[in-house]
């Protein structure tokens, strides 16, 4: 094997790794017939770290925050490096709206109306797959309660 090809391989290995060490719970979701496999953030201190530093994420894959009670939540990127699309979902697990995120930003990006979930996937995901809002998430009902 060349030289590249095996630091290639090491970096994806290492990624993966780092990925894997998540302490946070994971869960499926579903968007329509789309499989979700979501990071739980239920509590004060997963959804304060939230994806930060993280390098790379799975298509598949992304973060379901909890929130406590229903509100006008918002989310911003500070020490986050991927971009990403947010969903904001309300307790009867239909889509509110979706933003678009850049990493290592402070820009607010919030909930039109009270949400008591957010949805963060890799940029993209939602409009590639056609997801609007309206769109009901399923397999929130066996979503941890918050703390």
């Amino acid at each position: 094997m060349n030289k590249h090809l095996v630091a290639v391989l090491a970096g994806l290995l290492a990624g993966a790794a780092a990925w894997a060490q998540g302490t946070m719970p994971v869960m499926e979701l579903t968007a329509g017939f789309h499989r979700i496999e979501a990071e739980v953030a239920a509590n004060d201190q997963n959804r304060q770290i939230g994806l930060m530093n993280r390098q790379a994420m799975p298509v598949q894959r992304g973060m379901l925050f909890v929130f406590n009670h229903e509100n006008t939540h918002c989310m911003w990127m500070r020490n986050t490096l991927l971009p990403l699309s947010v969903a904001f979902v309300d307790a009867e697990g239909k889509i509110i709206n979706i933003e678009d995120m850049q990493p290592q930003t402070e820009t607010n990006h919030c909930a039109r109306r009270p949400a008591r979930y957010a949805l963060e996937m890799n940029i993209g995901w939602f409009a590639q797959r056609g997801i609007k809002p309206g769109v009901k998430l399923g397999g929130l009902d066996k979503a941890p309660r918050p703390q």
